[in-house]
């Protein structure tokens, strides 16, 4: 029994053969300007020659597109570390660390544009034990910060935190950053949380990158150590 009978030629094979025989086209080089095929644009036939070029056309559009989401990517990966700097600066210049948490929250808020910003310590030294900032913490939140090893990002389902804000119904989105000695990846507990609030409810959401929200818990974490 005939082979092409029991095995019959599939496109795969015509596309295998063209893909490997490169010289087809150059033996057969009239195919090019009259196999006819439909445009993805208009009704009419063009040569495949020309949906070759079309199709090239469309994938350095993507490219470009690409390229254009990297270069702006970047720009606004260059303001927020400037941002995170100057943050940063101010920081080393606060004299009264009891002044420490009030002034962390209203840069937080101006440098980033964050609606709302809270912050709860404990664990603090003597001078510092009756601050608002150091009371109202439970021993749930205290248990549950110490577990976070990065910032947490999410819908507000009523999160305890939320209540330190100063409108906790218009906090519908939060980032809650665990504060302690080092990385916030470590394993040392945690001495107090720092909360991010939003009205946009995808401000801080669950598949947002933290890497940046990490870097301003641990500079506020090292700046707060001094009231301990």
């Amino acid at each position: 029994m005939s082979t092409s009978f029991t095995n019959p030629i599939i496109e795969d094979d015509i596309a295998n053969y063209l893909a490997n025989t490169p010289e087809f086209f150059e033996r057969h080089a009239e195919l090019l300007a009259s196999v006819q095929l439909s445009s993805p644009h208009s009704t009419r036939a063009v040569s495949l020659q020309e949906r070759q070029a079309s199709l090239l056309r469309e994938k350095i559009k993507v490219l470009e597109h690409r390229i254009m989401d990297m270069i702006r990517n970047g720009s606004e990966n260059v303001m927020l570390s400037d941002k995170l700097i100057s943050w940063a600066g101010n920081l080393f210049q606060v004299a009264d660390p009891a002044t420490l948490p009030l002034r962390i929250a209203e840069q937080i808020a101006q440098h980033f544009a964050v609606p709302q910003v809270a912050i709860k310590l404990w664990d603090v030294a003597a001078p510092f034990a009756d601050a608002d900032f150091a009371r109202g913490v439970s021993e749930d939140v205290r248990l549950f910060t110490s577990s976070l090893t990065e910032p947490f990002c999410g819908v507000n389902t009523g999160f305890e935190a939320a209540a330190w804000l100063a409108e906790p119904l218009a906090a519908s989105s939060l980032a809650i950053m665990p504060l302690r000695q080092g990385a916030i990846a470590g394993s040392s507990p945690a001495f107090g949380l720092l909360v991010l609030a939003s009205p946009d409810g995808q401000r801080f959401n669950s598949t947002m990158g933290t890497d940046f929200l990490a870097r301003i818990a641990e500079l506020a974490s090292a700046a707060l150590s001094r009231l301990r």
